[in-house]
């Protein structure tokens, strides 16, 4: 599971470093969508860490509810939670996603990602070398 653990880990650090990238390239849909990946990445690499559990969907809340987050982290993971569709079908959205998506909502589901990854780090891999950034 530790291996498992460390791909989604360094799965989630690419899916944020490519959000980012995709919000200043103007890709607000695109952005978001990988905003919510790298964060449901870093939960899952959390629970496997902790508790040698894969978890499955893609539901941000139960995932972070099953790590017993924070309120803030569940703030993020709620703020997160819709676009998993939403940012990629337009009857989820109920428009189309390249419309709907600006700088303002990239930027917030960007910085939610990123909580929710210091949080899933420092959660679960406190101590380790191999989650480790760079």
């Amino acid at each position: 599971m530790k291996r498992a653990a460390e791909e989604l880990w360094a799965q989630a650090r690419a899916d944020i470093a490519t959000a980012t990238l995709l919000r200043e390239a103007g890709c607000y849909y695109a952005s978001v969508f990988f905003a919510q990946q790298a964060a449901e990445k870093s939960l899952k690499s959390a629970s496997l860490e902790a508790f040698h559990k894969p978890q499955k969907g893609h539901n941000l809340i139960v995932i972070a509810d099953y790590l017993q987050a924070p309120l803030e982290i569940m703030n993020c993971a709620a703020e997160l939670n819709a676009d998993y569709l939403a940012a990629l079908y337009p009857e989820a959205a109920g428009g189309v996603p390249c419309r709907l998506y600006d700088q303002s909502s990239a930027d917030i589901h960007v910085a939610a990602a990123e909580r929710i990854m210091r949080w899933s780090k420092a959660a679960a891999f406190a101590g380790t070398t191999s989650m480790e950034e760079g």
